[in-house]
């Protein structure tokens, strides 16, 4: 060869080196203890950054406080999966009051003792909605103290104004065909 001199490692079988696999050797790692005295770091009880900025799940609310008189009350996943078998979504093409009336139908199938049905259908109605409908009744479920003042709500926020309006026009506006006789 001339010109220039090759590295002494040089090997002329490129195929060879491929399959040479080299150890990685990794130095074992102490865990420090933390000595007051002696250390200007943190305890290591304190949180780190990362811990700070990753979510956390106390701040999600779930279902209405259990200090409404529960008296050791215990929702049986049977009812919960009737209840949650028509979801209310809060789509215009949904009927709130056909909801409603559903919801009524099947949280009266139970007869709780030591507990009032106003709280059953409390704890009840969040597992009967979904998506923005539910995310609805979480920002406002501190005035939902009774069934009434939630279903009221519920219905006022999903019942629109042209629905009802529509109705009453129906209602106002009846009249006889001509070819309907009167009984």
């Amino acid at each position: 060869m001339t010109g220039f001199d090759l590295p002494s490692n040089f090997d002329p079988n490129p195929q060879r080196i491929g399959r040479i696999v080299r150890r990685r050797v990794v130095p074992s790692q102490k865990k420090p203890t933390w000595n007051p005295r002696l250390s200007v770091s943190a305890p290591p009880m304190a949180k780190t950054l990362r811990q700070y900025s990753a979510p956390s799940s106390s701040h999600i609310p779930t279902g209405l406080n259990n200090d409404q008189g529960n008296d050791g009350f215990e929702l049986k996943s049977g009812l919960v999966n009737m209840i949650q078998a028509s979801p209310f979504c809060g789509k215009a093409s949904e009927d709130a009051n056909a909801h409603l009336q559903n919801f009524l139908e099947v949280s009266s199938t139970i007869n709780p003792r030591g507990i009032t049905m106003d709280n059953v259908r409390l704890q009840l109605f969040p597992f009967s909605l979904l998506g923005k409908a539910k995310t609805w009744f979480y920002t406002n479920k501190t005035d939902f103290t009774t069934w009434e003042a939630c279903s009221n709500a519920f219905l006022m926020k999903y019942f629109l104004v042209g629905k009802t309006n529509a109705l009453r026009g129906k209602i106002s506006g009846f009249q006889r065909l001509p070819d309907e006789a009167i009984p």
